[in-house]
C-alpha cells in the first residue's frame, strides 16, 4: 500500500526526502537541529557579529557593549511606566531605577561566573565560542564591563531624553 510506502519512508533517517529541509548536525540527540533559518549565512553572519561571539575582542569590552546597549534601552520603560512618570523628576528616577536593575544584573553576572559555569556549547551558528566564558575570571570580567558599560548607556540615554527639546530645536535650524 502506498500509506506503508510514506510510513517507511518517513522512518528512516537516509532517505533523502526526510533530510531537505531539517535535519540533525552531528548526533539526533543533541537537539542541535540544522534549518534553512540558522544554517543561512546571513544568520552566521548576524550571531558571529553580536558581542558575545566575535572573535578577537575581550571579555571585558564584550560586556561594555552589551551593557551599554542594555543601558540605554532599558531606561526608557522605567521613564515612561515607572509610578513617578508624571512628575517632573521621571527621568531621574528612571536612571536610577536603570542603575539599580544594572547592579542586580551584574551581581547575578557575577554569581553565575562562580558557580563554575559549563563550558559554552558548539553549535552550528556558534562555532567558536569565546575561551574566556569558561572560566569564573572570564564571568567577572565580563560582568565589571556590563556594569560600566550599562551604567554609561543609560546616562547617554538619560541625558539625551533630559535635553530632548534643545537637541530637536538643534535639528530644526
Amino acid at each position: 500500500m502506498i500509506s506503508d510506502a510514506v510510513t517507511r519512508s518517513n522512518n528512516n533517517p537516509n532517505d533523502p526526502r526526510n533530510r531537505t529541509v531539517i535535519h540533525p548536525v552531528d548526533d539526533i540527540y543533541s537537539a542541535n537541529l540544522e534549518t534553512p533559518i540558522n544554517s543561512s549565512g546571513l544568520t552566521k553572519a548576524f550571531l558571529n557579529n553580536l558581542p558575545a561571539y566575535r572573535q578577537g575582542i575581550s571579555v571585558f569590552r564584550r560586556g561594555l557593549e552589551v551593557g551599554m546597549a542594555h543601558g540605554y534601552w532599558i531606561l526608557g520603560p522605567f521613564t515612561v511606566l515607572g509610578p513617578l512618570r508624571d512628575t517632573s523628576i521621571a527621568n531621574l528616577a528612571g536612571l536610577l531605577s536603570t542603575i539599580g536593575l544594572l547592579i542586580i544584573s551584574t551581581l547575578i553576572i557575577s554569581l553565575y561566573g562562580g558557580s563554575n559555569p559549563p563550558a559554552p556549547t558548539l553549535t552550528l551558528t556558534t562555532p567558536r565560542p569565546p575561551e574566556e566564558f569558561k572560566t569564573s575570571e572570564g564571568w567577572n570580567e565580563y560582568g565589571g564591563g556590563f556594569l560600566i558599560g550599562g551604567v554609561g548607556g543609560a546616562i547617554a540615554a538619560y541625558f539625551l531624553l533630559s535635553n530632548f527639546s534643545v537637541i530637536k530645536e538643534l535639528i530644526n535650524r
